[in-house]
């Protein structure tokens, strides 16, 4: 087993040693600073109502369906 150091960024580890293999091989990456993943949005379904969400959408004459999926397709 061989230890050598690089960063890691943007999706991409770059070593700062040169290493030559006659083969490829397997690597295992630990980061040694604490990363933090980003937290996904959830629904808190304690807080949900059917009710209230017919509420809402009450004047709302478009398809749901279609705004939700133009949604995602924008933030992509």
């Amino acid at each position: 087993m061989l230890a050598v150091k690089g960063i890691y960024k943007d999706g991409m580890v770059i070593i700062q040693e040169k290493i030559k293999t006659e083969k490829p091989v397997n690597v295992i990456i630990t980061f040694l600073e604490e990363v933090k993943a980003p937290v996904e949005e959830k629904l808190d379904m304690s807080k949900f109502s059917f009710k209230k969400a017919r509420k809402l959408l009450e004047s709302y004459k478009g398809s749901l369906s279609d705004a939700i999926i133009e949604e995602r397709r924008s933030a992509v």
